[in-house]
């Protein structure tokens, strides 16, 4: 696990803070902090990861409301593991760490070099 030295972001705020609010809102908020954000790979890698995180739990949830019997209860499994995973996105990067997840963070940690 490795933190980061705490310092601004080109958002104008502390770069833990603009990690975090990547997570907020999911994919949403990731991509809008990931096309403003210019200088800061922390909060870049946290933004890619948030966009690939929750846009693959939305497409696995449009895919599971179409599975009969199963996918109402499959829904709500991810559903409960998503709200769990957001949880601690948030809180690791506020705290400043660079925590990756499998695939998403290695495509993130690719992706964001400046």
């Amino acid at each position: 696990m490795q933190h980061i030295s705490q310092g601004k972001s080109s958002l104008g705020m502390e770069a833990n803070l603009a990690a975090l609010l990547s997570y907020l809102l999911g994919a949403l908020s990731g991509a809008v902090v990931y096309a403003l954000e210019k200088e800061n790979k922390f909060v870049r890698f946290h933004a890619m990861q948030s966009m690939l995180v929750f846009a693959a739990f939305f497409i696995l949830g449009v895919i599971l409301k179409f599975l009969p019997m199963i996918g109402p209860a499959l829904l709500m499994l991810t559903g409960i593991i998503e709200v769990g995973l957001w949880v601690i996105l948030m809180i690791k990067a506020y705290k400043g760490e660079y925590f990756k997840l499998p695939l998403a963070g290695d495509f993130s940690e690719r992706h964001t070099s400046l």
